[in-house]
């Protein structure tokens, strides 16, 4: 049978007579309902990829179903996000469902915004990768469409949330430097003031386990904490305040890989090496730190593990909007590269 002709948009009708099936049965394949047999269901398929059939968006919404994902990212700069939009995707690969981005721009109006606008466009659920919005919002958005949260720490009857161990993380870093013999052991976190967030927050957790594993270690008077941002200039002013300590300190942990570009930036601008004259540890193990000529020693938080666990609750919502909340942690490892040594002297 031939295809009908391109100057028109391909409906179900043609998809139907296509396949020589009813519309019934082309209607049953594409929402994935029970009653299509293995050969119906081939036969369709084929049709629609010939003819390249796609289904208006607005009349899926209209049955109840939109196929569409949105994700909301806080900084398309930071080189993890894009690990863990590469689980979300992988894992849904399979599915009729389509991801659709939105930048939260880390701020509150700039978050509400985009999630207003993904709820008001039928989107059948969302993924909130380390929203800074308040809990109450977060509730209300969850209330209205199924919700995941990524990178939260609180709890919600209303939403899922999916987070690496960032305690146990910064305990790591900490362990592995005290290990080759360094003592003052700076940190630099991301500034935060709101009491929900410090206690919800990657980067108070981080913070709080660096704090922790200092102390336990026996490092106490070594404790030295820098609050700029997580961003890549964050990093630069950061080490600068620190380098020019009276006592310079032998490492820096940065609570992220974007803050430790900076601060290998505002090392080799004092003239220093790392890790010859202070060694620099980040989180995330993106791409960037597993590049040859940086190897900078990381945290690996696991982004595409994180997305994938993100959007198979995300499904399991969606499917059950009344199943009671799911929290997922998951545990962290380090990976040491050239970045961190052994101090140039006593630590």
């Amino acid at each position: 049978m031939e295809p009908p002709a391109s100057s028109r948009r391909v409906t179900i009708v043609d998809v139907a007579r296509h396949a020589q099936v009813s519309t019934t049965a082309v209607s049953k394949v594409l929402r994935n309902a029970y009653g299509a047999s293995p050969t119906m269901r081939a036969k369709v398929r084929r049709a629609i990829d010939e003819l390249g059939y796609r289904p208006l968006a607005a009349a899926r919404g209209l049955r109840g179903q939109t196929y569409t994902i949105g994700v909301m990212l806080p900084d398309i700069r930071n080189p993890f996000f894009p690990e863990i939009l590469d689980g979300i995707t992988g894992f849904l690969d399979d599915t009729d469902y389509q991801v659709l981005l939105g930048p939260g721009c880390n701020g509150e109006k700039e978050e509400a915004r985009v999630t207003e606008a993904m709820t008001d466009r039928g989107m059948d659920g969302l993924v909130l990768v380390a929203p800074v919005s308040p809990r109450a919002h977060l509730d209300h958005v969850a209330s209205v469409v199924p919700t995941v949260v990524v990178g939260r720490h609180g709890h919600s009857p209303v939403y899922d949330t999916v987070a690496d161990d960032d305690v146990a993380g910064a305990a790591l870093v900490v362990g592995h430097l005290a290990e080759l013999g360094h003592r003052r052991i700076a940190h630099i976190e991301h500034h935060e003031t709101d009491p929900t967030r410090i206690a919800e927050m990657p980067n108070a957790q981080r913070a709080d386990g660096y704090r922790r594993a200092m102390r336990t270690l026996g490092l106490d008077e070594g404790i030295d904490v820098v609050s700029t941002s997580y961003t890549q200039q964050g990093g630069y002013e950061g080490a600068k305040e620190l380098l020019v300590r009276p006592q310079r300190p032998t490492a820096v942990f940065a609570g992220a890989d974007i803050v430790a570009m900076g601060v290998l930036d505002a090392v080799a601008e004092a003239g220093l090496s790392v890790p010859g004259d202070i060694s620099v540890a980040g989180y995330d193990n993106t791409t960037f730190a597993a590049f040859g000529p940086i190897s900078l020693t990381s945290v690996d938080q696991a982004g595409r593990e994180i997305g994938r666990n993100a959007a198979r609750l995300l499904l399991e919502r969606i499917a059950d909007r009344v199943k009671p909340s799911v929290q997922v942690k998951l545990s962290p490892t380090l990976v040491a590269r050239r970045t961190t040594a052994a101090p140039p002297g006593p630590g």
